[in-house]
């Protein structure tokens, strides 16, 4: 049953509480109300609002229930996904893995300039493997180990690693939720995302090169005292790198989300962790290790927020507003428009509801558009901080370096790479407007 509340009170009301929800968010750099609150009220008054609308017609309220348990599910294998990759992040940054990185960089005498450069390129080509958030998050940590409180070179430093992520993501199935989906769908096949990898690079280098001159002529601060890594932390890089093996395989060969990889690899630092603390010398506290302490120190803000945007904007999708907007956008201006601002709108709403409406609607289109809506949905959350899971995910982790309104000076640079890479692609498949 297709359901329309657009224009009633239901859809109104609606998109009033989440666009006061999403304005809350924006102003967090100054009310330093976390942007987790203002998103779970919005998902529950929006579902609350419809159950409401729908509570005497039992058929409808089966649908409701069904509608909500579905987004639950898409909330629980990101949730489940995301913590898995946090507490990992949490046990490196523990194991002064990340501070190891840092004094072999800095000890080599690089420069704030070249920590860009090479925390950019090495981002850029891990997230089609590790994914553009577990590769964001663990670049991240990377850059604060190095800037130290340098506040101008971690600001520029986080926004390169998102665009840097989200493009190096597009060309992957692994590398994005978004083309996850759409391999899922059988749409594109493995090999074929690959066409826009140049329509990638053109979009993460030229906001990065312009952004290369802004960062400080300095070098950061060199520690003398030469820093070992803890024990077991070689062997928890080791147990990282096959979680993610893990996640890909179990999806790639099993069919199985990607999140029960990542669970099992969660089970194996678990049960490691129980080794350090049985083998442990009690006269070194260096050597102890709390598993659990790990997975309590998940950036939790982001995991709720994530709760909140899917459930607000899967209300929203229910009610009929994706629907009308995708059916706007390709019945009347054509699919290389369509796809341009579909991208533009996955910065503002998110990137999952949007493609998942889009693959809904199936409208016809050939392989080269489809690969351009792939590309454009996931560049296109760079324009924002909250438009990507990487971007969102850093705003927790490099809270009072990467904000809202810093990411937002650079959109306009940004931008320019949106559209050059659009222009790439439409060049190279020959498509038109």
């Amino acid at each position: 049953m297709e359901i329309n509340l657009t224009t009633s009170y239901v859809g109104i009301l609606s998109l009033i509480v989440f666009i006061i929800a999403y304005a809350v968010v924006m102003a967090e750099e100054f009310s330093h109300l976390r942007k987790s609150k203002p998103v779970i009220i919005s998902a529950a008054l929006i579902w609350g609002i419809i159950a409401f609308h729908f509570s005497s017609n039992k058929e409808i309220a089966h649908e409701i229930e069904y509608a909500l348990e579905h987004n639950i599910l898409e909330f629980a294998e990101l949730f489940l996904f995301l913590l898995v990759a946090m507490t990992y992040i949490n046990a490196l940054e523990e194991r002064q893995v990340f501070n190891v990185v840092r004094y072999q960089l800095t000890s080599r005498g690089f420069s704030f300039r070249q920590l860009f450069i090479f925390t950019g390129i090495i981002t850029f080509f891990l997230s089609p493997i590790a994914d553009n958030l577990t590769t964001a998050l663990v670049m991240c940590s990377v850059l604060l180990a190095c800037g130290k409180g340098n506040t101008k070179f971690l600001s520029i430093g986080c926004i390169n690693i998102v665009v840097a992520a989200n493009a190096g993501g597009a060309y992957s199935p692994f590398g994005d939720i978004t083309t996850l989906m759409v391999w899922q769908a059988g749409i594109v096949d493995f090999f074929t995302f690959f066409n826009i990898f140049i329509p990638s690079v053109v979009n993460y280098i030229i906001p990065a090169v312009i952004m290369y001159f802004f960062i400080p002529k300095e070098k950061p601060t060199i520690n003398s005292e030469k820093i070992y890594i803890k024990r077991g932390g070689k062997f928890i890089i080791f147990l990282g790198l096959l979680t993610i093996f893990s996640a890909v395989n179990f999806h790639n060969f099993l069919h199985l989300p990607p999140m029960l990889g990542m669970m099992f690899g969660l089970g194996l630092l678990g049960l490691f962790s129980y080794y350090l603390k049985i083998t442990h010398n009690p006269e070194n506290e260096d050597q102890k290790f709390d598993f659990f302490r790990k997975i309590s120190k998940a950036e939790w803000d982001t995991l709720l927020f994530f709760f909140g945007v899917i459930l607000s904007v899967g209300g929203l999708g229910f009610i009929g507003y994706l629907t009308l907007v995708s059916e706007f956008l390709y019945d009347g201006l054509g699919p290389t428009i369509a796809n341009s601002i579909v991208g533009v709108l996955s910065a503002i709403v998110d990137n999952i509801p949007v493609m998942f409406a889009v693959i809904t609607m199936r409208p016809e289109m050939s392989i080269d558009q489809w690969l351009l809506v792939t590309l454009t949905t996931g560049v296109g959350g760079s324009l924002l901080s909250i438009g990507s899971a990487a971007g969102v995910a850093l705003m927790g982790q490099a809270r009072g370096y990467y904000t809202f309104f810093g990411h937002l000076k650079w959109t306009p640079v940004i931008f320019l790479g949106y559209i050059a890479s659009i222009y790439v692609h439409m060049i190279l498949a020959g498509l038109s407007l």
